[in-house]
């Protein structure tokens, strides 16, 4: 999720910093594009200038009366310049009380106050004209002499701008954002790559990650993340180590201990009365209690029975302690697996746990069919144990448990099954029941709660699917591992 969040993070300052500088260029492009106008209108302006003189001297004589216009014999280069701007020109021959006498009628105006040529700008025809004015001395006589030009680029620069400036570096614009959010995504693919597989791996999995197959820039994040890989997996190693040797150091006391209160409680239990003339005790005498140290025996015996219950619990819990060490270790995938013979685990188990089911009159059979995989046949074998272990405690007297293995109905992958018709598991504690040290409300019998998580963990170990469901029946629990293919 950091990784996500940091390469998005990125991502977005990488597009602002390549994006915003394109915009700016833009900007630029723009300004240096209306300087390059400006600078062509000073150079038109500069060649109106040249040409009004030329417009003047092209009056050769005046008209034949007065208000005859004046005879005009235009210039070679006036006539070219008109020419190469047919409806984009104009000129126009004025007496200085601002009538046109030859030209344009939509040049006429009032005559320039001096001799200075003036310049203005006025548009006719949905043409912007860069006018000059000025008043000079011809063969007619002083006149006002006035061009025009439409092809001004400073004039057309703010109608042309959209679609010359503003339009093409639009487009640029959009353009580069696509193309750079492409090019950003290509360049960071290697950092959503090892994003994706550091969220695949399994919690388990604390293996240093190929620092070569990363890019260079990326390298230093894989190192400092090998290096808390190794720190996270050497502090698990060492909790391991511990649970481990405390459950091999519980195991050898806990057995004596359990040994002796086992004696302890059978012997007892065997009645025990004594003798109202001498006062001894007699065992093996169905005799009620008939005195105090008779009602004391009694309690020393049913706190031995708790006490024997007690050793047992806590027995069981370093046992299971033990094999959830081994079975969460790190490194179970590199060890090396065997051929497992579900049907002899099977046959073996029913033979360890026949006398358990018959002292409680619960039908313990077997449904199998010769299927082998590949695993740890002594992992397989706790999670057969534990499975049948809760099967026969929690289904009553005269319930049946079986044994199954197989494969599937498709003909694909093998499978491991214990099922009772005991209460079974409600849908909402399916999950539940498989954390460590949880127990279903209302459970009457005893334990820890690490069996089934043992199992679940065993399940991991072989990359397997953990099912638990009803019984085929209706009523009871099933619990299914369907090993991969």
């Amino acid at each position: 999720m950091q990784l996500a969040t940091m390469s998005s993070g990125l991502q977005r300052r990488l597009l602002l910093l390549l994006l915003v500088p394109l915009c700016l260029l833009a900007g630029v492009n723009a300004w240096f594009d209306y300087r390059y106008a400006d600078a062509a209108a000073l150079q038109q302006d500069r060649q109106l200038l040249k040409l009004v003189p030329l417009l003047a001297d092209s009056v050769i004589a005046r008209g034949k009366t007065s208000d005859a216009p004046p005879v005009l014999l235009m210039a070679p280069v006036i006539a070219e310049f008109l020419r190469d701007r047919v409806g984009l020109s104009a000129f126009c021959i004025a007496d200085l009380e601002g009538r046109v006498l030859l030209g344009h009628d939509w040049l006429s105006g009032l005559p320039p106050t001096t001799r200075e040529p003036e310049f203005a700008s006025a548009e006719q025809g949905g043409v912007t004209y860069r006018i000059v004015s000025q008043r000079l001395q011809t063969a007619a006589g002083e006149l006002v002499v006035r061009l025009a030009d439409g092809s001004d680029p400073r004039q057309q620069w703010v109608k042309l701008v959209l679609l010359k400036v503003l339009l093409p570096n639009l487009v640029l614009m959009v353009l580069g954002v696509f193309v750079v959010n492409w090019a950003v995504r290509q360049a960071l693919r290697p950092l959503l790559d090892l994003k994706e597989a550091v969220e695949q791996r399994s919690p388990s999995d604390l293996s240093a990650m190929d620092v070569q197959a990363s890019p260079e820039e990326v390298r230093p994040l894989v190192q400092s993340l090998n290096r808390l890989f190794g720190l996270v997996n050497a502090q698990a190693e060492s909790q391991r180590r511990f649970v481990t040797d405390a459950a091999h150091q519980l195991r050898t006391p806990l057995a004596g201990l359990q040994a002796q209160v086992e004696a302890w409680a059978q012997a007892a239990s065997m009645p025990v009365a004594t003798c109202s003339s001498c006062g001894k005790f007699i065992q093996n005498q169905p005799l009620a209690p008939v005195n105090k140290v008779q009602a004391a025996i009694n309690i020393g015996v049913e706190q031995i029975r708790r006490l024997r219950d007690a050793t047992r619990r806590t027995s069981q819990l370093a046992n299971q302690l033990l094999a959830l060490s081994r079975a969460d270790a790190h490194g179970l995938d590199q060890q090396p697996v065997q051929t497992v013979d579900l049907k002899e685990l099977c046959e073996t188990l029913l033979e360890a746990h026949l006398d358990a089911a018959t002292a409680k009159q619960i039908d313990l059979g077997l449904d199998v069919q010769a299927v082998q995989v590949a695993g740890h046949a002594w992992l397989l074998r706790e999670l057969l144990g534990n499975l049948t272990d809760n099967a026969l405690k929690y289904t009553p007297a005269g319930g049946v448990v079986t044994l199954r293995c197989g494969r599937m109905p498709d003909g694909g992958a093998a499978f491991l099954e214990v099922e009772d018709n005991g209460p079974g598991v409600p849908v909402e504690e399916r999950q539940r029941v498989l954390a460590r040290f949880y127990r279903m409300p209302g459970t009457a019998s005893q334990g820890n709660g690490l069996g089934l998580a043992i199992v679940d963990e065993i399940a991991r170990a072989h990359h397997g699917l953990l099912v638990v469901g009803n019984a085929r029946e209706g009523r009871g629990a099933r619990f299914t591992l369907v090993f991969p293919v």
